[in-house]
């Protein structure tokens, strides 16, 4: 695996990406007709900029991806390039790799699923590019190591959507990153419904897969036990959720007492024993990981915080905040190398570390595992999405806290059933 360095005095410069999809002020705004114009919201942190990549909903859509695409940024956060759409920005697999001490060349004999709306045509060819400039297998469909069908399993795909795509390209490029060696099935929905993506998630797991990722989520309803019956539950399955990147509240299907919910992190690298720290993403404009207690999902049996009587959000969180963001190629709606961030990062990586981690058994709840190995995780004890009441819901402190769940992955013992 190559992991291309430079000198620590090297300063990234700015990141100029093109995009083509209509974005709007936040994931949760009113349904847009596709192809409206709106003028794109830019969020900042530190003297990094991005804007949401797939904030504005086309008509019917109720779901939005949690993938955020740095747009600029003047600080020497990674130590990976400096040259945009030529030298890739951001955290590649060896830095994953590394803060989540995860071995290399993983994921032998394991089938992971993405599942996104809408169709990326660039899908494979980007992935490609992505896996070469890190010395990563080959992932073909003519190999069949990779498969790209709609939610029913057709090869027939649904429209063409460039924000989406820049979605798809990140959840390809950290399953790629984490378990290069596992096949990956993309299962695209006609339209970010719940019922078309819940449907996405039933036609992965009849294709086989045995760990799901999800990078999208929506707003709490009251129709949300009957979504979770008909379309996450899924015993002996890992359905890995993004818990949201409009810090404080829970979103769902994060909220679903089915899935492992995943919040976000900053990582940077340090000093320490362990060469990295992480804290709770947030910044001042109400982007951040998402947390909370449901209003509406029943607590699971696994869960024991007391301060919340439902689901509370999350389990566990791996690294989104898009000022320490990961390397993606996005050509569909991209001009080539980007910095992405978002839960949207997060939730590939863990269900990649799942996969690391060996085939959930029969009839098993994957989502309950980590709860049965809190000390085989990095304890994330600073930072904060918000306000709330109890605090853990919103701060992150010793154990149990909303914004990172029980932590993030120090190696694979917690993933293990």
């Amino acid at each position: 695996m190559r992991t291309p360095t430079l000198s620590a005095s090297t300063r990234r410069t700015v990141l100029a990406l093109a995009g083509t999809a209509a974005l709007a002020v936040s994931s949760f705004a009113a349904a847009v007709p596709a192809g409206a114009s709106t003028t794109p919201t830019v969020y900042s942190k530190g003297g990094t900029s991005w804007v949401r990549s797939c904030a504005t909903l086309a008509k019917g859509d109720t779901m939005s991806c949690q993938a955020l695409r740095v747009t600029s940024t003047v600080q020497a956060v990674h130590p990976l390039g400096i040259t945009p759409n030529a030298t890739p920005s951001g955290f590649g697999p060896g830095d994953l790799l590394s803060a989540y001490k995860l071995g290399a060349n993983g994921g032998a004999g394991q089938t992971i699923a993405i599942v996104d709306a809408y169709n990326d045509p660039s899908a494979e060819s980007d992935m490609a590019v992505y896996r070469s400039q890190y010395g990563l297998p080959a992932c073909t469909k003519a190999s069949g190591c990779f498969k790209q069908v709609s939610q029913t399993g057709s090869s027939t795909l649904p429209a063409n959507n460039s924000g989406w795509a820049g979605e798809i390209s990140l959840d390809l490029d950290m399953v790629s990153a984490i378990a290069p060696n596992a096949k990956i099935v993309l299962v695209e929905a006609k339209t970010a419904s719940n019922a078309n993506l819940g449907t996405a998630v039933n036609e992965a797991v009849k294709l086989g897969a045995k760990f799901v990722s999800n990078s999208y989520g929506g707003p709490e309803s009251s129709a949300d036990a009957s979504y979770d019956t008909s379309y996450y539950n899924h015993p002996g399955v890992v359905v890995t959720v993004s818990a949201g990147d409009s810090a404080y509240g829970a979103q769902y299907p994060a909220s679903s007492k089915y899935v492992t919910s995943v919040g976000g992190t900053a990582l940077k690298r340090d000093s320490s024993a362990r060469g990295w720290s992480e804290s709770v993403w947030s910044t001042s404009s109400s982007e951040g990981t998402g947390s909370g207690c449901s209003a509406y999902d029943a607590k699971p049996t696994w869960q024991k915080d007391t301060g919340c009587a439902k689901r509370t959000v999350s389990d566990v969180s791996a690294v989104a905040d898009p000022a320490t963001g990961v390397a993606v190629y996005q050509t569909y709606g991209g001009s080539g190398w980007a910095v992405y961030g978002g839960t949207s990062a997060s939730s590939p990586i863990i269900a990649g570390v799942y996969a690391l981690a060996g085939t959930p058994s029969t009839g098993s709840t994957p989502a309950s595992f980590p709860y049965a190995h809190t000390g085989s995780l990095n304890d994330v004890t600073t930072g904060s999405n918000g306000s709330c009441s109890p605090s853990y819901l919103c701060t992150a402190g010793v154990g149990y806290d909303g914004p990172t769940g029980l932590g993030t992955p120090n190696g694979t013992a917690a993933f293990a059933g």
